[in-house]
């Protein structure tokens, strides 16, 4: 009886070890992740989220609900909350995302410099400058 060897270049093995970790590792678990920032030409509005991680094989995903406090000087019966759910997806240096109040949902993209600094695109194509801050709550203070 004979066999049949198919020709094998040197890194073909190796390739295909690599290939196949991709499919059956899992995604690393990521952290749980605070949000604070504002959005608003004058940042009227401040933002708070808790986010918890989502299974994502090429991004780190998080998605969690959100509460807007419209802070500026124009309040007059106390601050205006909405609430509603934030989603993200971190690359490293930049975001992008939704954010989904009363079913309006805006997008989101923004790159870091000292914070992510962006934009948020809602109805309409209208935009809002937005600066977010991300921490990771188990870091501490």
């Amino acid at each position: 009886m004979t066999s049949v060897r198919l020709p094998l270049r040197p890194g073909a093995l190796a390739l295909g070890v690599f290939a196949l970790s991709g499919v059956v590792a899992p995604p690393s678990h990521a952290q749980s992740l605070e949000v604070m920032g504002y959005a608003g030409v004058l940042g009227e509005w401040e933002l708070t989220a808790s986010m918890t991680p989502r299974s994502s094989w090429w991004t780190k995903e998080f998605s969690g609900p959100l509460t807007l406090r419209h802070v500026g000087l124009c309040t007059q019966s106390g601050p205006e909350e909405k609430t509603g759910e934030l989603r993200l997806q971190l690359w490293a240096s930049r975001l992008s995302g939704t954010l989904t109040v009363a079913g309006d949902a805006c997008t989101l993209s923004a790159r870091l410099s000292d914070a992510y600094k962006g934009v948020l695109t809602c109805i309409g194509g209208r935009t809002t400058p937005l600066t977010l801050w991300l921490k990771d709550p188990k870091a501490g203070s």
